[in-house]
């Protein structure tokens, strides 16, 4: 009998007659390969969990999800066209669609469809962002005291649609990108500008496009070594 086996068996008669029953069988499982691996499995399930618990549920859903899509509109272009838009029927919808229609308005009625659903990109990608408020309307209205994320809802004019017939075309659009249209343009953009200015935050972000009169930008990309 070796040493160690020695040692081992002492150890174990020691316990025993200490009325240590649970602990003899504690030693007996720490040399079980199998209770090893298990404990190992267990240890990075662990892991997992509370590393998903850390992200916000908006963005899970976002990652685990597909779209929602309506029958109406269940095959959707990967980018919008005018041709596609004309055959489709006025649309429709509740607060948000509403949000998101009056924002492309006074945002991009000015805009071919390419340039309408960009800004409706941004807007979404904003909806899945954590940092920002969890709805269209939210993202839409949002703003402090000195200032509103879309200008136009906090500039002192008057929100009245006038242009009727643009605004129908870009209710199109809004039914579209909410019923799941892909997201095909501004690679996952969450800000943009108009071409005849340049803010100083847009030297803080990566440009992910150019489309019609506005300039697109995403946060960057963190590494362990940025």
């Amino acid at each position: 009998m070796s040493l160690l086996k020695s040692w081992t068996g002492g150890a174990a008669i020691l316990l025993a007659l200490a009325g240590g029953l649970r602990a003899e069988v504690t030693v007996s499982q720490s040399n079980d390969p199998t209770e090893v691996a298990e404990q190992g499995l267990m240890s990075v399930l662990w892991t997992e969990r509370s590393a998903m618990s850390a992200i916000d549920k908006r963005r899970v859903t976002a990652l685990t999800m597909a779209p929602e899509r309506s029958k109406k509109h269940a095959t959707l272009p990967e980018v919008l066209s005018a041709k596609w838009l004309a055959a489709q029927p006025a649309a429709k919808g509740g607060e948000q669609f509403q949000c998101l229609s009056q924002a492309l308005y006074f945002e991009a009625r000015g805009e071919g469809v390419k340039g309408q659903q960009a800004v409706a990109e941004v807007i979404l990608n904003r909806v899945d962002d954590p940092r920002f408020p969890g709805s269209i309307c939210g993202v839409v209205h949002q703003g402090n005291s000195r200032a509103c994320q879309f200008s136009w809802y906090c500039d002192g004019r008057s929100d009245t649609v006038r242009n009727k017939g643009a605004y129908a075309e870009v209710a199109k659009v809004a039914r579209a990108m909410i019923d799941g249209a892909p997201r095909s343009l501004t690679d996952g953009a969450t800000y943009f500008h108009t071409r005849a200015v340049r803010p100083s935050w847009s030297r803080r972000f990566a440009k992910t496009a150019s489309i019609g009169h506005h300039i697109f930008y995403a946060n960057p990309v963190r590494t362990a070594s940025n």
